[in-house]
């Protein structure tokens, strides 16, 4: 595109997600219809077509191809991600709950949630939140080595003190995690978790950085040699 004068010009950000070619699915379970026009203008603008779904056809979550589903954290919901999770074409889509807390999400932390939309929906907030995770929606591997994922993990001190956390992101490197006030820069801890299909594993770590939110950086001990079941699953969770 060109102005007057013949020099160009180019589209703005928004404006090139939006021509963006179309080559993502995400499912929209349940959800009430303002939530889900909110959604689907956001989802539009990274290149993610959004299709609703109902209980009624809850099937298709197990026998169409999705890279993504949003549903409402509410109790009813656990065969849905299950179904979804048991399909051999949408094991790895990446999936959002839309309200309730981190608390919720563990309910379901064995099928690995990946973010949370809070409520009321903001649309600043969202974008947000759809631009940190659309590369695992997209497939986006190459450029991103950090997984969002949210699933229980217990950091245990040097002095035997225990304290449980939620995972935010996760890489071979390291884990970030929430709802650990009393952990320190500095402090080294041994860690434990599982994902989907990786068994529970142990890892040791120290941490190097504290937020006002309770949330933790943790870099993971490159001398512990159990650091390579976690890389293997990585790779094997990104390549599927």
């Amino acid at each position: 595109m060109t102005n007057l004068s013949g020099t160009s010009l180019s589209p703005t950000p928004v404006a090139a997600h939006i021509l963006r070619k179309v080559n993502a699915r995400a499912a929209l379970f349940n959800l009430p219809e303002r939530s889900s026009s909110l959604l689907t203008e956001c989802f539009r603008q990274f290149g993610i077509e959004t299709v609703p779904v109902t209980e009624a056809d809850a099937e298709r979550l197990h026998r169409q191809k999705f890279d993504a589903c949003v549903l409402p954290l509410e109790k009813s919901v656990g065969h849905i991600i299950e179904r979804a999770r048991s399909s051999a074409s949408n094991s790895r889509l990446v999936i959002y709950g839309v309200g309730g807390t981190a608390q919720d999400a563990m309910r379901y932390s064995k099928h690995c949630i990946n973010a949370i939309f809070h409520e009321p929906l903001e649309r600043s907030a969202t974008l947000k939140l759809m631009r940190s995770t659309r590369p695992l929606v997209l497939h986006e591997f190459r450029r991103y080595v950090r997984i969002p994922v949210m699933t229980e993990v217990s950091v245990v001190a040097a002095d035997s003190s225990r304290v449980v956390g939620t995972s935010q992101e996760i890489s071979a490197g390291g884990m970030s995690i929430k709802g650990t006030a009393t952990l320190e820069p500095g402090q080294a801890v041994e860690v434990s978790f599982s994902l989907l299909t990786l068994p529970r594993i142990w890892l040791r770590g120290h941490i190097t950085w504290k937020k006002p939110d309770k949330s933790v950086g943790l870099r993971f001990d490159a001398a512990d040699e159990r650091r390579r079941r976690l890389k293997d699953w990585i790779v094997a969770y990104l390549e599927s």
